[in-house]
């Protein structure tokens, strides 16, 4: 037995992952025989330079090495198989339906060659044969009934596309795709009702699925039904009272329904729980920090409530908690929750801005020339950076260092007339600090006049 042949063996039952019977035809295990042994040896040579090229992708040659084994013997379908598979890596579509389909007439039960046409005809968004082409497959294998409901739902065919899935998921079990699947399907078609009835049903048959009683309270919020929403929340706390995430939609029904203490209860156990994720909870805290902006009466519960997540507020939380404590008046809590989110965003221009603005407002003015002289490192275009150190630079009496930020953020200024009087101002400021008063003055006029 040549080297050749031990390697093509090897290929064809080890490689190729192809049914063993797809290839049992081709006998290389048969004894050469007078005049067939050559026969036979140029055959197994054509066939495994074909595997070979295919292997290396030079398709045309390996389809070239398979005509030539059709030339010695048609009569095998792996050949017109192998045909098949390269000219769709060709593209060649055509001739490779045709060789296809003429292996699958010669072994009408080979899933290979069927899922192998099937593939041909799905590249072209040829559905009509596809669908028929998988209509074959699955006798054979039911995992080919997904593909089967992906076509139908191409085909705009959603009720035989849902029934597929329903049958799949009362044999194998639900599954993440076909309930995905299944969503496209409700939503293309607008079906509410179809959706939640499925969702209820499965709570029915299994009432411990606590992703199913989630995604039932989620269905009705979205479609407004905020009865039905609460009261799905409720079925689920009473049916697993441990859980945390229903608690993601019950302290909004507090908060609506003006049960507050509850709510809080609610707050407190998403923040706590470690299973949820930042981003909820950074919702979640915000739709709080709003309700005590209301009602700053619950200001108390609020302070309390944050402390539970000190450790990990994300930067919006912090800029969320730094607006409150602003509109509520409190700046000095304002501007620490408005460092703290910056540490975390430090290019967030908005950010910057209102820090500066607020060591202005309690006289850090150290802090706002510090702070703003790094701030124009990053953004050295911005107007209001070095108006906000020109202020600053006033107020410790740095009357040049002022002079120089206002007259080269007047360079940046374009169409403000707001801001210009401001700039005006200061430089008015600053002059007069000097003893310039002729430059103060005319700086003063030109402020003025745009404030009238």
């Amino acid at each position: 037995m040549n080297k050749n042949y031990i390697l093509l063996l090897i290929f064809i039952f080890g490689m190729l992952g192809v049914p063993q019977a797809s290839y049992a035809q081709v006998d290389f295990n048969k004894r050469p025989d007078d005049d067939l042994g050559n026969y036979e040896d140029e055959f197994q040579e054509h066939f495994f330079e074909a595997l070979k090229q295919k292997g290396i992708e030079n398709y045309d040659k390996a389809v070239e090495a398979l005509h030539k084994c059709l030339n010695l013997d048609s009569k095998k379908p792996v050949i017109y198989f192998e045909l098949g598979k390269n000219y769709n890596k060709l593209k060649n579509f055509g001739a490779a339906e045709d060789h296809l389909k003429k292996a699958i007439e010669m072994q009408p039960d080979n899933v290979w060659f069927l899922d192998e046409l099937y593939d041909v005809y799905f590249q072209q968004e040829d559905i009509k044969n596809a669908l028929k082409t998988i209509k074959q497959l699955v006798k054979y294998h039911p995992d080919y009934k997904e593909d089967l409901a992906a076509l139908y739902v191409r085909e705009e065919k959603y009720k035989q596309a849902l029934d597929i899935l329903d049958e799949l998921d009362a044999e194998f079990g639900l599954s993440e795709s076909r309930d995905a699947m299944r969503n496209d399907i409700y939503s293309i078609t607008g079906n509410a009702d179809d959706r939640i009835e499925n969702l209820e049903q499965r709570i029915a048959n299994n009432p411990n699925n606590e992703d199913n009683h989630l995604k039932l309270i989620y269905r009705y919020s979205q479609t407004g039904d905020r009865k039905n929403a609460y009261k799905a929340a409720e079925n689920l706390l009473k049916t697993k009272p441990d859980s945390k995430f229903v608690h993601l939609a019950l302290y909004k029904f507090y908060l609506q329904d003006g049960k507050v203490e509850d709510a809080i209860g609610s707050v407190k156990t998403v923040l706590t729980s470690p299973e949820i994720n930042a981003d909820a909870k950074a919702k979640v805290l915000k739709d709080f920090v709003a309700f005590v902006g209301r009602n700053p009466e619950y200001e108390s519960h609020l302070i309390d409530i944050t402390s539970l997540v000190d450790d990990n507020k994300d930067a919006q939380t912090h800029s969320d908690l730094g607006y409150y404590y602003l509109k509520a008046g409190d700046k000095i809590k304002a501007l620490t929750n408005f460092k703290e989110a910056l540490k975390q965003t430090p290019d967030d221009f908005k950010l910057i801005k209102d820090v500066l603005l607020l060591q202005i407002d309690i006289e850090d003015y150290t802090s706002a020339v510090n702070g703003g002289e790094q701030a124009l490192e990053l953004y050295p275009a911005q107007p209001i950076l070095y108006l906000v150190v020109g202020v600053a630079n006033n107020k410790l009496g740095y009357s040049k260092k002022a002079i120089d930020n206002l007259e080269m953020g007047l360079e940046f200024l374009i169409d403000n007339p707001n801001m210009e009087a401001d700039f005006y101002s200061e430089l008015s400021i600053a002059h007069k600090a000097l003893n310039n008063i002729s430059k103060s003055e005319t700086f003063a006029k030109k402020a003025k006049a745009l404030k009238l």
